[in-house]
């Protein structure tokens, strides 16, 4: 996605339109920068990015509090000429009247929120890198497992769905079903969400969609979640071979981002959703620095040379 409606950060901060005249329908950001404009509002416009939202807080506040009324309608007036995508009040300063007439003058949204600026910069930041990200789609499930991001893969009908089912009733949570959409963050970090049209939404065969958070409660989803690994479920044949001991390693790339990915095997009676389960904690083992396979491989180390002193 290359640019977010205003209003939909509006409706995500539950931030104050104190503009409700403007229509905002054709008002986008496109820069997942914020910038608080204390240079601006003293004159200093060089360098200055009209495509980031301007966020006034304390410090802005407070230096213009020591300046004459007339030097400060000049100052905002200079701002709201560049076509910025908005201003933002934070503490819940009160902007004065003639402000906002100047602001409908120069068709310039002006919101405001009770949150201090940190706080709204941390959450804002956040919200313009996960909606402005490189963004694809793939067929799956995504579910929080023991606070890793585990995307089911798989043809349909191996049960990708039914295990996500099984893994909210042992507590776990789902964060999107049948379709999920990875943004890439970082060279390290992918998150992944539903479609806004899928969220909470799943679909069983034989019974059809069911809301899992009308049906097992909000601790039972989750809006979005970094991927940390990838089970890919394949239907078990007698000719082929798995790697049963988990010596190889295996990986899958999306947006250039590499995952570490297991292939497990699915026939009928087995317990997909257990072991993913299982797979999840001895993953977070590894990243902890302890790794079975490698015990295993002391343990034998040692019985060899226990049986060769003899």
């Amino acid at each position: 996605m290359d640019r977010i409606a205003l209003q939909e950060i509006i409706d995500a901060m539950q931030l104050e339109n104190l503009t409700p005249e403007l229509a905002l329908d054709d008002v986008y950001v496109d820069s997942t920068e914020v910038n608080r404009p204390a240079l601006q509002l003293a004159g200093y416009y060089d360098y200055f990015d009209e495509h980031r939202i301007q966020v006034i807080g304390k410090v802005e506040f407070s230096y213009l509090e020591t300046l004459p009324e007339e030097t400060v309608i000049q100052a905002y007036e200079r701002l709201f000429r560049h076509h910025i995508p908005c201003v933002i009040f934070t503490r819940g300063y009160e902007v004065p009247p003639e402000i906002v007439t100047l602001a409908l003058k120069y068709q310039m949204p002006l919101l405001s929120t009770e949150m201090n600026t940190s706080k709204l910069l941390a959450r804002l930041m956040r919200l313009l890198e996960v909606r402005l990200a490189p963004m694809i789609a793939i067929h799956g499930v995504l579910v929080d497992v023991y606070g890793e991001g585990v995307l089911i893969l798989g043809e349909s009908g191996l049960g990708k769905s039914e295990a996500a089912l099984e893994l909210v009733k042992r507590g776990h949570r789902m964060v999107a079903d049948d379709a999920v959409e990875l943004r890439r963050l970082s060279e390290t970090e992918l998150v992944g969400s539903a479609p806004e049209m899928t969220k909470n939404l799943m679909e069983l065969r034989g019974i059809g969609v069911v809301d899992v958070k009308a049906l097992y409660g909000v601790q039972s989803v989750k809006d979005e979640m970094a991927v940390s690994m990838v089970i890919r479920l394949k239907y078990m044949q007698r000719e082929e071979r798995f790697d049963r001991l988990g010596g190889s390693e295996e990986y899958v790339e999306y947006l250039g981002n590499r995952l570490p990915c297991f292939t497990v095997p699915v026939s009928p009676g087995r317990n997909v959703a257990v072991i993913v389960e299982t797979a999840a904690v001895n993953f977070r083992q590894k990243r902890m620095g302890y790794d079975a396979m490698e015990e295993l491989q002391r343990r034998l180390e040692k019985k060899m040379l226990e049986n060769n002193k003899w």
